[in-house]
């Protein structure tokens, strides 16, 4: 019933577009197009939240592969056909479409030259160096579009010794991840640390997400300036609109993993407080903890709340209160309570460690 609703609103937004710009395109296509750009949005926030999904017990980085070259694919072809609906009053043929291919990089490059305005405030300029010169980037489209074109059938190619097999994108990938973490000491001893090794995979997808969201931005932004027109922002005003709002502060912070099936269907171990926890924090001789609030905290602060409480029962288990619930901050109190940690319960930012509040919650013993 919601969607016939909402088919119902769009036709009648497009009947009044279309009167007001000479009926530039169709009620269908409208609908065909407005789909693209959702399925778009929808693909490619599934894909963040496969990848945030990656750690040392699950390295299946296909799916995340699949998901992020068809998302990337399908919104700047949408991109494409709306801006030059904008530019020629008509829609692109099959043949132009077609002829953009599976390639990232390509179709990057085609919006570049042909429906990327600059605009005045600094921002743009810092969009425009993103999409134009960030390497990193440009290697990460490279391995997407390879995914897309050849590499995603890889291994088939292999064993079966096609003369065209494409790059191994798993391979290309974590030589990245290997680039922009370095193995240093700091690292290995995390790796080493039960209660903060995954943080490590999370520092690297979080810098690879937080310049994927800065390339979608970068487009989107257009889109709120007017390059792809009233149309563009009627398109998109349910999917990738809300990307061209964010700003320095909004970058990395979203925990995609919330779109997922599987994250939305686990069950999350944690506890809600009652009386005789409040009764043991206070009077308990074996239970020490520290309210910490956000403004007080010099640091970089992890959590999505601007206050909390940690807390070391028996100079060993560590747990941190949030809103009311526990949840583990090491991984003793993780296996005595069986209790999520933050990152996991998605109560603190992916690629920000708690090691910190581990180690104050240890001293204040």
């Amino acid at each position: 019933m919601l969607n016939k609703i909402r088919i119902f609103t769009y036709s009648f937004d497009i009947q009044i577009y279309n009167i007001q710009n000479m009926e530039k395109i169709e009620i269908q296509k409208f609908i065909a197009l407005n789909e693209e750009f959702e399925t778009a949005n929808k693909l490619v926030r599934l894909g963040f939240g496969e990848l945030q999904s990656i750690n040392l017990d699950n390295d299946f980085y296909f799916l995340p592969f699949q998901l992020l070259s068809q998302g990337f694919e399908r919104f700047m072809k949408a991109y494409i056909c709306v801006a030059y609906v904008e530019k020629h009053d008509i829609l692109p043929d099959f043949q132009y479409i077609k002829s953009l291919g599976h390639d990232l990089e390509r179709l990057l490059e085609e919006i570049k030259l042909n429906y990327y305005s600059h605009y005045r405030p600094v921002q743009f300029e810092a969009d425009w160096q993103l999409i134009s010169d960030d390497m990193n980037l440009n290697e990460l489209l490279f391995i997407l579009s390879e995914f897309g074109k050849l590499a995603r059938y890889y291994n088939f190619d292999f064993i079966t010794g096609s003369s065209k097999i494409g790059i191994n994108p798993k391979e290309a990938w974590r030589k990245f991840e290997n680039k922009i973490k370095t193995v240093d000491i700091h690292t290995i001893e995390k790796l080493t640390n039960h209660d903060v090794n995954h943080e490590v995979y999370q520092e690297i997808t979080n810098y690879i997400i937080n310049l994927f969201e800065r390339f979608i931005t970068a487009l989107s932004r257009q889109i709120i300036w007017g390059t792809l027109g009233e149309l563009g922002k009627q398109l998109t005003i349910s999917s990738f609109f809300d990307y061209g709002t964010l700003y320095e502060k909004d970058f990395g912070k979203t925990d995609y993993r919330k779109c997922t099936t599987k994250y939305k269907e686990t069950p999350k171990s944690i506890h809600k407080r009652i009386v005789s926890d409040e009764l043991n924090r206070k009077f308990n001789p074996d239970f020490r903890s520290k309210k910490i609030r956000k403004c007080d905290y010099k640091g970089d602060w992890p959590f999505y709340a601007d206050e909390i409480i940690i807390e070391c029962r028996q100079k060993h288990w560590c747990i941190v209160t949030i809103d009311g619930y526990d949840y583990a901050l090491n991984g003793a109190a993780k296996g005595r309570y069986k209790l999520e940690n933050p990152h996991d319960a998605g109560m603190a930012i992916l690629g920000k460690s708690i090691e910190y509040f581990i180690t104050m919650a240890l001293k204040l013993w």
